[in-house]
C-alpha cells in the first residue's frame, strides 16, 4: 500500500509540474502578444502624425519600425515555447516525492494561481485545478470511512470546519507560524479541526454546492456519530458556507440538522472594493485601442472574482447577467438557516470601526458594512450582538489572532441548558 501511495504521489507530482511548464509558456506567450498590441497601437498614433507631417517620406521607416517589431515578439514567443520545454526538464528531475500541491509553499502558489484563473483552469481540467477536498499536512483525505479513520484517530463528535479565502489555501491559517484556531480549539473546546481546501476562482455557488456534498459524506462516513458541526469561513469562504447552507436547506441535506455555528471573518457579505474597482477598470481600459489589451487582461479575472462584485451566493445571481456590464444588477440574497447561531468578525486598519479612514478602507478588502452584512440597500439579517471588531488590523489578521481567537472559543464553547433558554427569550446570564 505504501509503494502505491508513493508511485500516486510521484505521478501526481510529475502531472502538475507538467501542467505548470505548459502553463508557463502559454502566459508568457499571452503576454507578450499583449504587449505587441499596445505597441502597434502606440506606433499607429506615432507614425499617423508623422505621416501627416511628413507625407508618404515617413512610410520607408514605419516599414522598417513593423518588420523590427515583428522579428522581436516573434523572437520573444518562440522564446516562450523554449521557456515552457525547459521548464518540463527541469519538472522530470525527481528532486522530491511530493507533488507541490501537496507542500505549504506549492498550496500557496497554487491558491493564488487558481483565485486568478481558477476557472479556466477548471474548464480545461487541468491537474493544477483544486477540487474541493479536505486536507491533512497537505495531502487529500478521501471521503471514504477507511480514509477517515486514517487521517483523524482522534476523532471527536463535534466537528470544526474551515474555509479559507480567494487565492488561499488551507495552508493560511497558519499565518504567522502560530497554531492555527482549529487546533487550539482541539485542546481548549474538543472539536476536531477539518480544513477544506477549494479552487476559489469558481463561482461561489458552484463551491457551495462542492462543499454541501463534501459535509454529506463527512457527517456519514465519519467514525464516531457526529452531534454537532461549526463552519469557519475566511474572507469568500464565508459566501461558500452561506451558499452551501442555501443548498442545504433547499434539498434538506442532513448535515443541515447538525450545524450549530456558521462563523464568517471578514466576509464580503455585501461585495468587496476591490473587485468593483477591477469590474469598473476592465470597462474603461477597454475603451481605447491603447489600453483595451489591459482591458482584455482584466477581464480574464475569475468567475469566483467577479462574484465578490456584490457578494453573489447562488447561480440566479450571476447566470443570466452580461459578465461585464458597468452597472451589475443586487442579486437576491439567501436567507440565514434558523436555529444557527451566525457569528461574524471584522477588523480595520483604524483602532475604531468608525474612524473616518477606518470607514474608508475597512480591513484593507472587506469594508466594516460588508463583513456585518448592512448596507443602505441590502441587509442580510446579521445580529450585532454576534459580531466582533477587531482595531489596527488587517484583513488577513483575522486569519490568525489571539484576540479573534478568544472570542470564537468563547462562543464556540458548549453552552449550558440555561444559557440557550435566556438566547432563545432574549437575554444572557453570562
Amino acid at each position: 500500500m505504501y509503494t502505491r501511495f508513493v508511485t500516486a504521489s510521484v505521478d501526481r507530482r510529475q502531472e502538475e509540474l507538467d501542467a505548470l511548464a505548459v502553463l508557463a509558456g502559454t502566459e508568457l506567450r499571452r503576454a507578450t502578444t499583449g504587449v505587441a498590441k499596445v505597441h502597434a497601437s502606440i506606433a499607429d498614433g506615432v507614425f499617423g502624425g508623422l505621416r501627416m507631417a511628413f507625407g508618404r517620406r515617413a512610410d520607408p521607416v514605419r516599414t522598417v519600425h513593423n518588420t523590427l517589431a515583428l522579428a522581436a515578439y516573434t523572437t520573444v514567443g518562440g522564446s516562450a515555447d523554449l521557456v515552457g520545454r525547459l521548464t518540463g526538464i527541469v519538472a522530470a528531475v525527481p528532486v522530491a516525492r511530493r507533488a507541490p500541491s501537496e507542500t505549504s509553499r506549492g498550496a500557496v502558489t497554487l491558491g493564488i494561481l487558481n483565485g486568478l484563473i481558477g476557472d479556466e483552469l477548471s474548464r480545461d481540467a487541468s491537474p493544477l485545478a483544486a477540487t474541493m477536498t479536505i486536507r491533512v499536512d497537505g495531502r487529500e483525505v478521501l471521503p471514504t470511512a477507511e480514509a477517515l479513520r486514517a487521517a483523524f484517530p482522534g476523532a471527536g463528535s463535534h466537528l470544526t470546519v474551515f474555509l479559507h479565502g480567494l487565492m488561499e489555501s488551507e495552508y493560511a491559517w497558519e499565518i504567522g507560524g502560530r497554531s492555527s484556531y482549529g487546533r487550539r480549539l482541539s485542546d481548549d473546546i474538543g472539536s476536531t479541526e477539518i480544513r477544506i481546501r477549494y479552487n476559489s476562482g469558481l463561482h461561489v455557488s458552484d463551491n457551495g454546492r462542492e462543499l454541501a456534498d463534501v459535509l454529506s459524506a463527512l457527517v456519514l462516513l465519519w467514525p464516531v456519530p457526529v452531534t454537532g458541526l461549526s463552519l469557519i469561513g475566511h474572507s469568500m469562504g464565508g459566501l461558500v458556507i452561506r451558499s452551501a447552507c442555501e443548498r442545504a436547506a433547499r434539498e434538506d441535506l442532513y448535515w443541515a440538522g447538525l450545524l450549530r455555528h456558521a462563523v464568517y471573518l471578514g466576509t464580503p457579505h455585501l461585495g468587496a472594493p476591490m473587485a468593483k474597482g477591477v469590474h469598473a477598470a476592465t470597462a474603461a481600459l477597454g475603451g481605447f485601442p491603447a489600453t483595451n489589451p489591459f482591458g482584455n487582461l482584466l477581464r480574464r479575472r475569475s468567475a469566483g472574482v467577479r462574484d465578490l462584485f456584490h457578494g453573489t451566493l447562488t447561480e440566479e445571481g450571476w447566470h443570466d447577467i452580461e459578465r461585464d456590464v458597468l452597472r451589475q444588477p443586487l442579486p437576491d440574497d439567501a436567507p440565514l438557516p434558523p436555529n444557527v447561531r451566525h457569528l461574524f468578525a471584522t477588523a480595520s486598519v483604524t483602532r475604531r470601526a468608525d474612524h473616518p479612514l477606518g470607514r474608508l478602507l475597512g480591513d484593507g478588502l472587506v469594508l466594516a458594512g460588508s463583513g456585518r452584512g448592512q448596507g443602505r440597500d441590502r441587509t442580510i439579517g446579521l445580529r450585532p450582538s454576534d459580531g466582533f471588531h477587531l482595531g489596527s488590523a488587517h484583513h488577513f489578521t483575522l486569519l490568525n489572532h489571539d484576540g479573534v481567537y478568544a472570542w470564537l472559543r468563547s462562543e464556540l464553547r458548549p453552552r449550558r441548558a440555561l444559557e440557550r433558554r435566556s438566547d432563545a427569550i432574549g437575554f444572557s446570564v453570562l
